[in-house]
């Protein structure tokens, strides 16, 4: 398959997506064209395999297949109603999975789709292991970023038995401008937003707004949380560094790179 070719139905399938909510999907009969299928009939078939091997697989057909009406555009400006499907990418993959193996779109959607199937689980996992820090309301209390600042690497320091952000920056060779939860491992960033949690909850029952009174309440909740840590043999700042998330994120589009490869070498 052509490079050209391939940068063309890249682009023609992400034009099409849609969201709601977050939640990608693409209209079937949008598909039926992108797939290199000329009459609705023939693709039906195609998708009611799909349906098949989405229910064998134990997941729900209205949820990946849910039916919907749409207007479309006719001649001279007028509209009509027409009945369509909304397909989630997991219903797109199947349905190209199980389509005429012959076709250039189908052999490109097989890749396209096992790409954002894949690239959605990398990112599932990032978030997992990458969480960011929930502490926006101290920053609403406190109005600046010196403050804000001053109160967070107190609360590193108490629960990195006395490790300052910076310190704790050094130890994991990180730079200066990078975020420490961008090395942090999974265990440590929970940590961490269980306290910014605890800490948030109780600046909005006690009403919170001086800098020292919030200091306080958040070294005492991530002493706390150490406690828990070290009871149990861990201590946070011994923990080797997790993977640097733009490391990931690299990963994450090589991957891509080589999947998109993968119908050119078939076709040799």
């Amino acid at each position: 398959m052509k490079s050209d070719i391939i940068i063309q139905l890249h682009k023609n399938f992400e034009e099409y997506a849609h969201q709601i909510d977050g939640e990608e999907f693409w209209f079937a009969r949008d598909l039926l064209g992108l797939l290199g299928y000329a009459k609705w009939e023939n693709f039906a078939k195609v998708i009611d395999k799909a349906r098949i091997a989405c229910q064998t697989a134990g997941l729900s057909i209205a949820d990946h297949f849910p039916d919907v009406r749409k207007m479309i555009q006719l001649g001279k400006g007028a509209e009509r109603e027409v009945e369509d499907i909304a397909l989630t990418r997991y219903a797109c993959y199947l349905i190209a999975q199980n389509g005429d193996p012959r076709k250039v779109e189908i052999a490109f959607a097989q890749t396209y789709f096992a790409v954002q199937t894949r690239r959605l689980e990398l990112i599932e996992k990032r978030l997992e292991e990458q969480e960011r820090l929930t502490a926006g309301l101290i920053f609403e209390r406190i109005g600046d970023n010196s403050g804000f600042a001053r109160i967070r690497s107190k609360g590193d320091a108490a629960l990195f038995g006395g490790k300052t952000t910076q310190q704790m920056k050094d130890r994991l060779g990180m730079a200066d401008n990078r975020a420490l939860a961008d090395f942090l491992p999974m265990i440590t960033i929970k940590a961490k937003d269980f306290a910014n949690e605890i800490t948030n909850f109780n600046i909005k029952r006690d009403d919170l707004r001086r800098e020292d009174a919030i200091t306080s309440e958040h070294v005492k909740n991530n002493q706390d949380v150490r406690k828990v840590l070290t009871d149990r043999g861990i201590r946070p700042e011994e923990l080797p560094p997790a993977e640097d998330i733009k490391k990931l994120e690299r990963r994450v589009k090589s991957e891509e790179k080589l999947l998109l490869k993968q119908p050119a070498r078939r076709k040799k």
